[in-house]
């Protein structure tokens, strides 16, 4: 069951839409649910089609397409580090290999803590700040280099 903090969240969204077109807050509704759940489970996304009167596989088919849902079970911090052309010109494999060395994981992975999963991401519009990762899809961190990758780690140990 979706919990009443959730509900009240996605009620919110469900404002900035026509009454009748409850569906338009697929995307809001999901990222409430992972964000208080930490991922996805079949059922979760079952639960948020029922509240906004859809088809599950309609907002399966969000879920599923879209990066920023996990599917599976996370670490309790979700690295995402961008690897498309600007942020892979500005040596993002760099910072990809320090990352996998210091956390011992390596992409879709959890450390053995629990603690992190790193995941490669698609462009995130922040091409100016390259290279640069995402945590837990909400905090970006700009022109990353060794030292403030250790400094990001040490800030969420």
């Amino acid at each position: 069951m979706l919990s009443s903090e959730a509900i009240q969240k996605i009620d919110y969204e469900l404002t900035k839409y026509p009454a009748d077109q409850r569906q338009a807050a697929v995307m809001s509704a999901l990222r409430i649910v992972q964000t208080e759940r930490g991922w996805l489970s079949k059922e979760s996304i079952s639960e948020v089609a029922q509240y906004l009167a859809m088809p599950e596989i309609a907002a399966m088919e969000v879920a599923t397409f879209y990066n920023m849902y996990d599917l599976a079970p996370v670490g309790k911090y979700k690295i995402t580090v961008c690897t498309n052309i600007s942020c892979m010109l500005r040596d993002s494999d760099e910072i990809v290999d320090y990352l996998k060395a210091k956390l011992g994981v390596g992409f879709n992975e959890i450390t053995a803590d629990g603690k992190f999963c790193l995941k490669e991401g698609e462009c995130m519009g922040a091409c100016g700040g390259a290279p640069l990762l995402i945590v837990n899809n909400h905090t970006m961190h700009e022109f990353l280099t060794p030292e403030k990758v250790d400094a990001i780690l040490d800030d969420l140990q």
